[in-house]
């Protein structure tokens, strides 16, 4: 049974996004959809997405293979992604990776023994100004990370607390001012 068999509404209101011969757009929500139930994107999930847009599996590989939200190996519960772009390195993202990495036991492509972290490094999540970032699964951005920061993060994560629950120390330093005009 394919991903896709019991979910022909999904493909009914996706495919009506786009103009008929324009089914290829549609590969980018059917990849999320894969990359939400399953954690991780399949051979043959590849293959079955080529199918319902009539495209080849190799052009549907080249689009999942250009963003890091994609991954095709099994993933932990908690995927932390750091970024690792300039502005991160230059604020401490290595150090992070490494304290991360020592800390787990483990990395790229590797699950923790207890299913519940794996890590990568990504190009720029887009929050140069509170470097460096870190983010778990698709939720929002962990800012100004300091080793602090990932250590009460990492103890609120093993506890089963939602992200938003996890007290992290420190302050931030980014503050927007309303200005009156």
């Amino acid at each position: 049974m394919g991903f896709f068999d019991d979910k022909q509404d999904f493909l009914e209101e996706t495919f009506a996004k786009y103009p008929p011969e324009g089914r290829r757009s549609a590969i980018m929500p059917l990849l999320r959809r894969v990359q939400q139930e399953e954690g991780w994107i399949r051979p043959e999930r590849i293959e079955e997405i080529a199918q319902l847009v009539g495209t080849t599996a190799t052009e549907v590989m080249g689009v999942a293979s250009f963003y890091s939200y994609y991954q095709f190996v099994p993933t932990g519960k908690y995927h932390l992604q750091v970024c690792s772009t300039l502005s991160c390195k230059l604020a401490g993202a290595d150090e992070l990776w490494d304290y991360l990495t020592e800390t787990l036991g483990i990395g790229p492509g590797e699950v923790t023994p207890d299913g519940l972290f794996s890590v990568q490094k990504v190009e720029c999540l887009g929050s140069c100004h509170t470097a460096p970032v870190v983010q778990v699964n698709d939720e929002p951005y962990v800012e100004c990370v300091t080793r602090a920061r990932l250590e009460a993060l990492l103890e609120g994560l093993k506890a089963g607390k939602r992200l938003e629950e996890i007290q992290l120390p420190g302050k931030c330093g980014h503050h927007v001012h309303e200005v009156e005009v």
